[in-house]
C-alpha cells in the first residue's frame, strides 16, 4: 500500500512530513511500524465516530504494520477532559472493566482483533510509585496545560478544573513511552494529548512518535461531534432497524460529511452522491436511504439492510396507525409501582434525555392510543388495559 493510499482521508499529520519519514524508516529497518490508538472505556458502545479512525487504522494493519490498542482502564478513572466544559463524573473500576470488555468485542466489526496487540494501561500506570508520578509531572508546566482551550475557557469562566484533569495528557502520553509507538492516531480534539506522548518519548531519548488525526464525525443532532456522553451517536452493534432509522434522522446538511466518513463507497461513488445532493438532482431522503443501507450492510449484513429498509418504510413512511409494528413492553419493567410520568416513560423507552422527550411531546410527536397529546405532565397508570404509545417517528410501543 502506497503513501498516498495511507495518507488519504487523514486530516492532519504532525509533523507534516512525519508519515513519509516513518514509512521510509520502516522500509530501511525492515520492520513494521508500531501504530498506537487508545480508547478510554467511559461508556459501553463504540460508534460510527470511532469507526472513522478505526477503518484507517485497518489500512495500516493490511499494509503489514503492528496495531496496538491501549484500553485506558486506568485513564478512564480520570476521564479525558478534552472538549469538556465540566469535570467528568468518576467511574467505578467495575464499570470501566465492563465497558472495556465490550470495546474489544465490538472492534471485531472493523478488523480481526486476533491480529492486533491489546494493552491495558493500568498495567504500567497503576504500578507507578508517587516518586514516579512526580518525575512524570516534572516533564510539563502549568502554562503548557493552560494553552488548552478547554482548560483556559473553564478557568476564565470560573468553572472548576480539577488537578487530576490537568495531568491527564501526561498519563495518556506515557502510554506511548510504554509501547514505544511510532505513530499515534487520534481525533482532532486529541492532538495535544498525542503530542505530549511525542514530547515524553523525546525527553527520555526515544524517537518521537508522529501524530495522525482523523476528521470528527458530527452526531445525528447536527451540532456537535458524535459522542457517547451527548447521546447523539449510532453504536456499531445497534439493531439494524435502529441504525437505519437513526441515520435517516440526520439533518440534510450532514449528507456530504456522512457520505465521506461513514460509507465504504469508492471515491467516485462518494463524489457522485455529494454532487447529486449539492445539485439537487436527487431527493436528500433518497441519498440518506443509500447511506443508511450501506451503514447497516457494513456492520451487519446486506440481508439486515434490506429488512431495515422495509421496516423503516412500514414504520415511518407508510401512513396508518394500524400498519405499524409495536414493541411489547411490560408495566413491571418500566413502572413497577403501576404509574409513571409520560416524560420518564419516553426517556426509558427511547433511551433519550428527558429534555428530548419533552420536545417530542410539545411538538405533537407523541400519541396515546392514536390521540396526540401535548401534556408533558401527564401520568400513565396501569388499569389492566393495553396502551399503544407512539413516540416520535419510529417509536411504537404497547404497554401490557
Amino acid at each position: 500500500m502506497t503513501y498516498t493510499d495511507l495518507a488519504q482521508g487523514i486530516e492532519s499529520i504532525t509533523p507534516a512530513n512525519g508519515l513519509k519519514e516513518k514509512l521510509e524508516l520502516a522500509k530501511k529497518e525492515n520492520r513494521p511500524l508500531i501504530i498506537k490508538f487508545g480508547m478510554d472505556p467511559t461508556a459501553p458502545d463504540l460508534h460510527l465516530g470511532h469507526a472513522v479512525g478505526l477503518k484507517k487504522i485497518r489500512q495500516f494493519l493490511d499494509a503489514g504494520h503492528e496495531i496496538h490498542l491501549i484500553v485506558g482502564n486506568f485513564t478512564a478513572l480520570v476521564g479525558d477532559p478534552s472538549g469538556r466544559n465540566s469535570t467528568r463524573p468518576p467511574l467505578t473500576p467495575e464499570e470501566v472493566q465492563r465497558n472495556a470488555e465490550t470495546y474489544v468485542s465490538q472492534l471485531s466489526k472493523i478488523f480481526d482483533t486476533s491480529k492486533i496487540h491489546i494493552h491495558y494501561n493500568n498495567d504500567w500506570l497503576g504500578q507507578m510509585s508517587f516518586a514516579d508520578v512526580l518525575k512524570l509531572l516534572s516533564k510539563a508546566t502549568l502554562s503548557q496545560m493552560m494553552q488548552r482551550e478547554d482548560f483556559r475557557n473553564r478557568y476564565e469562566n470560573n468553572v472548576p478544573v480539577a488537578l487530576h484533569e490537568l495531568i491527564y495528557p501526561l498519563i495518556q502520553g506515557y502510554d506511548s513511552v510504554a509501547i514505544k509507538s511510532d505513530i499515534e492516531f487520534g481525533g482532532r480534539d486529541q492532538l495535544l494529548n498525542c503530542l505530549f506522548g511525542k514530547s515524553l518519548q523525546e525527553s527520555l531519548g526515544m524517537d518521537g512518535q508522529i501524530v495522525l488525526t482523523m476528521p470528527l464525525l458530527c452526531g445525528m443532532d447536527g451540532h456537535i461531534k458524535m459522542s457517547k456522553s451527548k447521546g447523539n451517536y449510532i453504536g456499531l452493534t445497534e439493531h439494524p432497524n435502529d441504525m437505519y432509522g437513526k441515520t435517516m434522522s440526520i439533518p440534510d446538511f450532514l449528507i456530504p460529511e456522512w457520505v465521506e466518513l461513514t460509507t465504504d463507497w469508492t471515491p467516485a461513488e462518494k463524489a457522485d452522491a455529494v454532487a447529486d445532493f449539492k445539485n439537487g438532482t436527487t431527493n436528500p431522503m433518497e441519498i440518506k436511504k443509500k447511506i443508511a443501507f450501506n451503514i447497516v450492510k457494513q456492520y451487519h449484513s446486506e440481508a439486515d439492510a434490506i429488512a431495515a429498509e422495509a421496516f423503516f418504510y412500514k414504520q415511518v413512511q407508510q401512513k396508518g396507525f394500524d400498519t405499524k409494528e409495536f414493541k411489547e413492553v411490560l408495566w413491571a419493567d418500566v413502572a413497577p409501582t403501576g404509574s409513571i410520568g409520560l416524560v420518564d416513560l419516553g426517556a426509558k423507552l427511547l433511551e433519550q434525555s428527558k429534555s428530548n422527550i419533552r420536545r417530542l411531546i410539545e411538538g405533537g410527536a407523541v400519541s396515546i392510543n392514536g390521540e396526540k397529546t401535548g401534556d408533558i405532565n401527564l401520568t400513565l397508570s396501569n388499569d389492566g388495559s393495553e396502551i399503544q404509545l407512539k413516540l416520535g417517528k419510529r417509536g411504537f410501543f404497547t404497554l401490557k
